[in-house]
């Protein structure tokens, strides 16, 4: 195949790099921009720029923002007897849209999983603890980790930690999703619905 144009092929090939995105995926959002006029080109560059140069993590929960601390933990309406353990700060964003949780978070940058040689080291355990032990406020730390074998095992380590501080610790409810019929539900999945219900 003869290449027309350099800049358009590498462009395909950094968009490729993109999580989710083909080859084929690649080639149609550069052509999209191809076509687009400068200003829209230059306003996606200049986010692009601005998301790198500009966001940075909160020194108290780890999530990302604009200022440190972060709004959340800057808010003063925000419950502070109540902290939400998360693996990464997307997490946050998925929690916050539910307009459930009026507390706190604490990002902890990954599970635990050695075959990824992730230990509890290269997380921020320690940061939790610190915060949970300096801070008379916090009564609760829910966990609210992915319910696979990594997330299982973060949550039982942290529990146990846990248990030196006068805090309880919580942990979010797993089970059948709204809108599922029980003959499309897992064996695994329809265990922890049960031994997680609740009274009507």
């Amino acid at each position: 195949m003869q290449i027309t144009s350099e800049y358009l092929e590498r462009a395909i090939e950094q968009l490729a790099k993109l999580p989710g995105t083909g080859r084929k995926s690649a080639q149609r959002i550069a052509i999209h921009l191809l076509k687009q006029n400068d200003d829209y080109a230059l306003n996606l560059a200049q986010a692009i720029v601005d998301l790198k140069e500009k966001v940075t993590r909160c020194s108290v929960c780890g999530n990302v923002s604009d200022s440190d601390p972060c709004k959340i933990c800057d808010n003063p309406k925000r419950d502070p007897s109540a902290i939400c353990v998360v693996e990464e700060f997307n997490d946050v964003y998925i929690i916050e849209k539910s307009n459930e949780f009026r507390g706190r978070y604490h990002v902890l940058g990954g599970v635990i999983s050695p075959m990824d040689n992730i230990g509890p080291d290269k997380l921020r355990i320690q940061e939790l603890l610190k915060r949970v032990g300096e801070d008379d406020e916090i009564k609760e730390v829910i966990l609210a980790l992915n319910p696979d074998a990594e997330g299982e095992a973060t949550s039982y380590y942290i529990n146990k930690l846990l248990k030196n501080y006068e805090v309880d610790v919580t942990r979010i409810a797993y089970g059948i999703p709204m809108g599922t019929e029980l003959e499309f539900i897992d064996e695994a999945t329809l265990s922890r619905a049960f031994a997680s219900r609740n009274s009507f």
